[in-house]
Parts: C-alpha cells; structure tokens; sequence
C-alpha cells in the first residue's frame, strides 16, 4: 500500500477505523481521502487522522486507485448512482455495506472491478475479521489491495462465491451480538446465583476473552478444547448437558440461518 490512494465515500465509525489502522501500517496521511456529508464529521476526521476531507464525491475520488464506499445500505444506490460519471475504469470499488449484492452495485455504478466486504464491529478495536467476495474484474494486484486494506483493522477470509457473503453475515458480520447475548445471559445467571453484578459481568467477560484467545492461539479446535475442560460428572459437564438438552447446537444454526436469510432477503430489497 505504500503508493496506493485511496479515497473513503462516508467517513463513519467504520472508515474512521480503516483510516487509522492504515495509518498505523505506515500508510502517509496524504494518500488518503475522505467525503461525508456532515461537517462535524468531516471536523473530527481531520482533527483526528489528519487527512484531506471532501464535501463533494468526485473531488474526493479524483486520482484514487481505490475507493472504499462506507455508506448506510440505505444510501447505497443514490452514492453509486453520483459516482459513476466520475469514476475511471482502474478504480477499484470496495464495498462494506451489508445486503447490496455486487450486481445491485455494478448496475449502478457500470462495469467496475469491485470487491464487495462484510466487517464486523471488532474492526473498530483492529480486532475484526473479514470476509471479503472479488468480482472477476478484480486483478491480482487490487486483490492484494484490498486485502492489505482491510487487514489493517483485523483478518482477512476470502470467499470464492458471492452467496456465502451470507454465511459470513450470519457467523462474523452479525456474531459479536451473539457473545454479546452470551455474556448478558451468564451476567443475570451469576447475580441470580449470588454475585455482585460487577464481579458476574467481570467473570463473564474475561472468561469470554480468555476463552477467544485459547481457541485463536491454541491451534486446537474448539471441540478438543471444550473436551479437555469437560471432565467426567464434574460440573463443566454439568452445565454442557443442560445445554445439549435444550438444543443449543439447534438453536445457534436457527439462528444463524435467520440471519443469513435475512441478508439474502436485504440484497433483493435493497438492490431494486
């Protein structure tokens, strides 16, 4: 990335998250661009990063090599519809908004390479995981690109077709709110069983964290790792029973198939 430009359409939480993890690889401030409507929006960029901010779309994209539209869904087709007289056939599009499928965009921009990204809030700590879907206009050289990019606020998984964005929706785009869940409903279960609610919401955290970190560097898998804590009639067992019981692995594939669902249900709705 170090000649690479690269302009930002919407300079929200996650642009600002990008901006700054590209910042800290290295990145000079002056290769980067960024456009947003709101002027304490454009204020607060600046102050914070210290690069160029734009009022207007095509000043901001002028000269960019990639262009990374972090809009609301909602204002999607309006963007893309404004950028494409202004947009060069090299210009790489990165997209990081949930449910517009590559063809909704590639209809209203035309015929650019583009990749389209699903992020999740993490991404904001540099702690995010992303999925990451190349149209075949994508040379090698913007895959890299683009990876590089979004690499700066965390990992990178490429899928090689465009309906698993969904999956990738319904486990990362949409997880953190499942261990958010988790982390309330241990929460409530501790101050029911007699604890301060600070030092349950303490455990529980910590022990999410702890527990993250074991299976992300422990090159075991998750099954070993619960087996290995899980010892005969102790009280982990216990607890793992109760769960089976009520159909915990049912329940997370339900729920994780409504999601995906639903993704695929946003990009008909909002691609029209």
């Amino acid at each position: 990335m170090s000649k690479t430009r690269i302009a930002f359409i919407g300079a929200g939480n996650m642009a600002a998250s990008l901006i700054g993890g590209l910042l800290a690889k290295g990145v000079q401030a002056a290769q980067i661009r960024a456009c947003d409507p709101g002027a304490e929006t454009r204020a607060k960029v600046t102050a914070e990063h210290g690069i160029e901010v734009f009022a207007d779309n095509a000043q901001a994209i002028q000269d960019a090599d990639v262009i990374v539209i972090a809009v609301k869904p909602q204002a999607m087709k309006a963007v893309c519809l404004d950028l494409r007289q202004h947009l060069k056939p090299h210009q790489l599009l990165v997209s990081v908004a949930a449910g517009i499928t590559s063809a909704s965009l590639l209809n209203w921009v035309g015929q650019q390479p583009l990749v389209r990204c699903m992020p999740n809030t993490p991404a904001l700590l540099g702690k995010g995981v992303s999925g990451l879907f190349a149209t075949d206009a994508v040379t090698a050289e913007q895959r890299q690109q683009a990876d590089e990019l979004l690499s700066a606020v965390g990992i990178v998984v490429w899928v090689e077709t465009e309906a698993q964005i969904d999956a990738v929706t319904a486990v990362s785009g949409s997880g953190p709110a499942y261990f958010f869940l988790l982390i309330e409903a241990m929460t409530d279960a501790g101050v029911k069983l007699g604890l301060p609610r600070e030092v349950a919401e303490q455990l529980a955290q910590h022990t999410s964290l702890g527990a993250a970190h074991m299976a992300v560097s422990s090159g075991i898998d998750a099954a070993e790792l619960r087996r290995r804590v899980t010892s005969p009639a102790g009280t982990t067992e216990a607890a793992i029973k109760s769960f089976q019981a009520d159909g915990f692995e049912a329940i997370v594939e339900k729920a994780l198939s409504a999601a995906a669902h639903r993704s695929a249900e946003m990009a008909e709705q909002l691609g029209q």
